[in-house]
């Protein structure tokens, strides 16, 4: 008679072996007609999963993140599903959540275009209908194999193949489909009622451009339609806010293919990143960092000792000159310890912040390239702080402060945190680990600050907090970084005198807080809408005449601000001053200061904001007044 325990403490038995799904319907059929899986004892379960002995247990519904990957997975199967009954010569491959939706991989001679994506989706609201049941069943790795043989999937049968053959294998079967996977999955189709096709693009089988290019279908799913709705309104906001688009249209930058993954910064844009540089170089100085400048080609053997060679050797850009081999430094730490190493160093020495605005390639794929926001050759705002082991609590609480202080200068407030622990691949002792792991949770916890956990995702030679920033559409972007190393100091030979005079070997922080400055001025162009804050605004003020009466005077305003160190453009052309206005806008210039006669006269500037508001009008020195305050307020 198994006793079984509800979320709320409660209890209830039962005289004989029960389903999770009578379970909820005992509870209430409300919770019943909302369940779409269980957790048992933690484990997700499908609901028909029968329970035999005392367990706790949930019940999972569409408002819980379980429920809602299991709706994005099922829809997966749902959409295979109407694909292969549209058309059946079509082979299935993989079809995983992924966030906010799912994908699945096809192997068609047909070409899927938008109208298909309708006709798609016409068949997996019949589907819905149709209430069929989904069904689990568990067979050996030789009989699915055989399976799928039978019905042509040949993928399928491939992946089955890759698995090693004492493993008992789960597939779902709704009505004539059946699908390779793990589970669990809805009770039936009718739960999966909010959904939408996106988009068809091309994926290589296997993610190997070596073999066969498929069809990849990507959907979303939802618990209801309202968020649905929501979400769909946010990609509409984003496409508005592309910084691609914006950047085109104001101006900053460009890529070609002579040079793919590489930025062309534009004067506007190489403004913008020059304010975020200096900004970043102002506040490092203040925090005693020391700016250093290291090599761009290093001799392969550093990066072997390093240990980077074996773990990210194939995103390594190498050449050869004189019968060496060299990479193009991926990133700095490598370096960082070369400056360290010169001259003995004593504990008093300690702690020691090395920073650089580090210019580094890796050789990322060039099918993932994504204007700023994945690049080849980008630049880090990078810097290893070496220290004691005593100093880590210090330095690593410092530097949340610091990293506080720098996101709400570009108007970022809401931040999510996580502590990335120990890989399976990884060097360094357990001891070591357990040191790091600590000395990281401990910070947080001081800061009070709420933090998740996630097991094995820690870089190779130590764990790390990552620091991730929400944009106005609620999208999430991890930037910034402090990880704890014991390693590589050892690996790279630098050590320091300690109080005993013995030679100890340095900790070493490795620590970011934008990530690279390409992929953070893309996130500050969309969150900002290219509507940047005055003291990032690649064009603070543009001047405009009325008639050519005035143009002596404008620019003569022009130099003056130009002289007290603000970045203005002069338009004297002879257009309408409607028209410069608007051309103006669309270049987000920050203010459009207009002269006229009037203004001429009394020696003032009518001054006009990007949004539209009349600012009135001001002499030249109340607008330079006004606008070194607004250079001080960053937000």
């Amino acid at each position: 008679m198994p006793i079984i325990t509800l979320t709320d403490g409660s209890t209830r038995s039962f005289d004989k072996a029960i389903s999770a799904f009578d379970v909820a319907m005992d509870i209430g059929p409300g919770l019943a007609n909302a369940a779409l899986a269980a957790k048992i004892n933690g484990e997700l379960v499908d609901l028909s999963t029968e329970i035999s002995a005392d367990v706790e247990l949930a019940i999972v519904t569409g408002r819980d993140e379980e429920g809602l990957e299991i709706i994005r997975h099922s829809t997966a199967h749902l959409m295979a599903q109407a694909v292969k009954r549209l058309y059946p010569k079509v082979q299935v491959t993989i079809g995983p959540v992924i966030e906010n939706g799912f994908f699945y991989d096809f192997s068609s001679e047909h070409h899927f275009t938008d109208k298909e994506l309708a006709e798609i989706t016409s068949e997996m609201k019949k589907i819905v209908k149709q209430k069929l049941i989904v069904e689990r069943h568990t067979m050996s790795r030789d009989e699915a194999i055989a399976l799928f043989e039978n019905m042509g999937e040949k993928y399928k049968a491939e992946i089955i193949r890759d698995i090693p053959e004492d493993q008992t294998l789960s597939l779902y079967k709704q009505g004539e489909f059946v699908d390779l996977c793990r589970g669990p999955h809805v009770p039936n189709t009718s739960k999966l009622k909010v959904f939408k096709l996106m988009h068809v693009a091309g994926a290589y089988w296997r993610g190997n451009s070596d073999n066969e290019m498929l069809q990849r279908i990507y959907g979303t799913a939802w618990g209801d339609k309202k968020d649905l709705k929501n979400y769909l309104h946010m990609l509409e906001e984003a496409e508005k806010r592309d910084h691609r688009k914006l950047g085109k249209r104001m101006d900053l930058f460009h890529f070609q293919e002579e040079a793919p993954g590489m930025v062309f910064w534009h004067p506007n844009g190489w403004s913008i990143y020059q304010a975020v540089q200096q900004h970043m170089r102002k506040k490092l100085n203040l925090r005693d960092y020391k700016e250093i400048n290291t090599p761009q080609v290093v001799d392969y053997s550093l990066w072997e000792r390093s240990g980077h060679a074996d773990k990210f050797g194939d995103d390594m850009f190498s050449v050869e000159s004189e019968g060496r081999k060299f990479a193009i430094k991926p990133m700095n730490c490598p370096c960082h310890v070369q400056v360290y190493n010169q001259g003995l160093k004593s504990y008093r020495d300690l702690p020691l912040r090395l920073a650089e605005f580090g210019s580094c390639h890796r050789n990322e794929p060039s099918g993932a390239l994504h204007g700023l926001m994945r690049v080849r050759g980008f630049v880090q705002d990078d810097a290893h702080i070496f220290c004691t082991e005593e100093q880590i609590q210090d330095e690593v609480s410092e530097f949340i402060d610091f990293l506080h202080e720098i996101y709400q200068d570009f108007g970022f407030t809401d931040i999510i945190y996580r502590l990335s622990t120990r890989p399976e691949n990884r060097v360094g002792s357990d001891e070591i680990w357990d040191k790091s792991e600590q000395a990281l949770a401990t910070a947080l916890d001081n800061k009070k600050l709420d933090w998740e956990e996630l097991p094995g995702e820690g870089a190779f030679y130590g764990p790390k907090i990552e620091f991730s920033l929400k944009d106005c559409l609620g999208r999430v972007w991890q930037c910034g970084t402090i990880q704890v190393d014991f390693s590589m100091p050892n690996r790279l030979d630098a050590s320091f005198i300690g109080e005993d005079g013995n030679k100890h070997a340095p900790v070493m922080l490795h620590r970011a807080i934008l990530g690279s400055f390409e992929r953070f001025l893309g996130i500050l162009i969309e969150h900002h809408a290219g509507n940047l804050p005055f003291w990032l605004s690649p064009i603070q003020a543009v001047i405009m005449n009325i008639t050519d009466a005035q143009s002596e005077y404008a620019a003569k305003l022009a130099k003056e601000l130009k002289n007290n160190g603000f970045r203005v453009k002069l338009d004297l052309r002879n257009e309408k001053i409607g028209y410069k206005i608007r051309e103006h806008t669309l270049e987000k210039c920050a203010y459009m200061l207009v002269v006229g006669n009037k203004e001429m006269d009394n020696g003032t500037v009518t001054v006009r904001k990007l949004n539209g508001d009349d600012a009135g009008n001001m002499t030249i020195s109340e607008l330079v007044e006004h606008f070194k305050l607004l250079e001080s307020d960053k937000v």
